[in-house]
């Protein structure tokens, strides 16, 4: 496991949050008003890139893919937001970053459907869902899929693997989870030790961890809901990322212990002073940024690719949409 020392911005990033949390929004998350229809400007897609809406029957997707290239790699995001949120630009902002530091992968984003109004099984149906998706209508092969999910879209994305190997389908060739809500009983010690600390869920048990809809009428440590529980063979590697003052911290390092125990590949990475979800910060701190580029790292190992001088290298293969080569 990897520590990472807190940069001065990030420190007072980290404090700015904890002192808007405890003023400004009052309930904190209590029942995820707050980031129910959020009001945001219209996302642009960037120069280079085309950005697909794909309607599924329950659920839709966002497919963002360079121009022009194909690499036959594909990263499958799903989002945080404690399974009440709905998708939000920031993690559009997100696919540019993953296609940006897998060397021109597409992306496609999940907007699963969401409790109260879906609780679970709805969004590990929606994410297999989409898994199928690439594999049978747009052809990806399943080791050249990556499935990257933030808090509860971490944990999802430790569900989802675990249902495809119970179930003896093809596995994706790797997951990355930032700070992955994976133990949703919260029984982890970090919720204890750092419930004064962490500036987003710290100092109240109102919150969207303790008053979670998603669970319905499922047990909590059933491991398609909470991954910690659930058993850790024949996974994919792994990258791990959290911050040290968040209270889900336990999550990421139970998980890690248990793919340890099973000689899986693994990187842990603990970023000292940090939140969670802190890779969001990427623009203001340099905590964020140095995230993103151990994604990358990552990202280049799975896919075995490699930079060279003077630029990047993309290797070009058939396009999974149209069968030809660009």
């Amino acid at each position: 496991m990897r520590n990472k020392k807190v940069s001065l911005r990030g420190a007072l990033v980290r404090d700015m949050m904890k002192d808007m949390m405890e003023t400004a929004m009052g309930h904190r998350f209590q029942t995820g008003a707050v980031r129910k229809n959020p009001r945001e400007p219209v996302w642009i897609c960037p120069e280079g890139c085309e950005y697909e809406i794909v309607d599924m029957d329950e659920f839709r997707m966002e497919y963002l893919h360079p121009a022009g290239i194909a690499t036959g790699r594909v990263i499958l995001q799903l989002h945080g937001g404690g399974y009440i949120g709905p998708m939000k630009n920031i993690y559009r902002d997100f696919a540019k970053l993953y296609s940006r530091y897998s060397m021109g992968a597409d992306v496609l984003t999940v907007d699963y459907r969401v409790a109260p109004e879906h609780p679970y099984p709805a969004a590990l149906e929606d994410a297999l869902e989409a898994y199928r998706w690439l594999i049978q209508e747009r052809r990806y092969k399943a080791k050249n899929i990556i499935v990257a999910g933030d808090s509860a879209g971490g944990g999802l994305a430790f569900a989802l693997v675990m249902y495809l190997r119970d179930h003896r389908a093809p596995l994706p060739g790797g997951i990355i989870a930032m700070s992955p809500w994976a133990d949703l009983t919260c029984s982890g010690e970090s919720y204890e030790t750092n419930y004064t600390r962490d500036p987003q869920f710290g100092n109240t048990r109102d919150s969207m961890l303790y008053n979670c809809p998603y669970v319905g009428e499922a047990d909590p440590r059933d491991p398609y809901i909470s991954p910690v529980f659930g058993k850790f063979t024949r996974m994919p590697p792994v990258l791990l990322q959290a911050g040290s003052e968040e209270m889900l911290l336990s999550d990421t390092l139970t998980l890690a212990g248990k793919l340890r125990r099973e000689k899986g590949k693994l990187r842990v990475s603990v970023y000292d002073g940090m939140f969670h979800v802190f890779q969001m910060a990427y623009r203001l701190i340099p905590d964020a940024r140095d995230a993103w580029e151990e994604v990358e790292t990552f990202l280049h190992r799975v896919y075995r690719l490699q930079k060279e001088p003077g630029g990047r290298k993309v290797r070009m293969v058939r396009n999974p949409r149209t069968g030809r080569k660009p």
